[in-house]
């Protein structure tokens, strides 16, 4: 995992992903497990991006896009925080929390309506 500090978890992504230029999904999934097991311990993440010199949205969908689909988005928020990120580069993280938000907001309905068009059956 990261290094712990006293209450925060600090990932640095330039590490995990052994890159500087993170725009594969895989670098990004690596990312990503970090993060979900320090949320699945409740503990609070310190997303580091210094020394990253690009970041595409395949690779910021992997590490942070996804945890919208396994974590309320209050849970995030309130304990994922994101360091040496520039202004560009948090455009594009803001732009794909936005969409994942409205895309896991709404995909179980989605589901049950290709399910009801393509005639599968009911979950449980």
């Amino acid at each position: 995992m990261g290094i712990l500090t006293k209450e925060r978890v600090k990932i640095n992504v330039f590490e995990t992903a052994g890159e500087n230029c993170c725009v594969a999904a895989c670098d990004g999934q690596k990312v990503y497990d970090i993060i979900t097991a320090a949320l699945c311990e409740n503990k609070k993440i310190e997303l580091s991006f210094a020394e990253t010199s690009e970041l595409t949205p395949a690779f910021l969908n992997s590490a942070i896009g996804q945890l919208y689909g396994c974590f309320p988005p209050e849970q995030i928020e309130n304990n994922l925080l994101f360091t040496d990120i520039s202004e560009e580069d948090e455009i594009i993280l803001k732009r794909v929390i936005e969409r994942a938000k409205t895309y896991f907001e709404h995909a179980y309905t989605c589901r049950k309506a290709l399910k009801d068009v393509l005639g599968g059956e009911e979950d449980a």
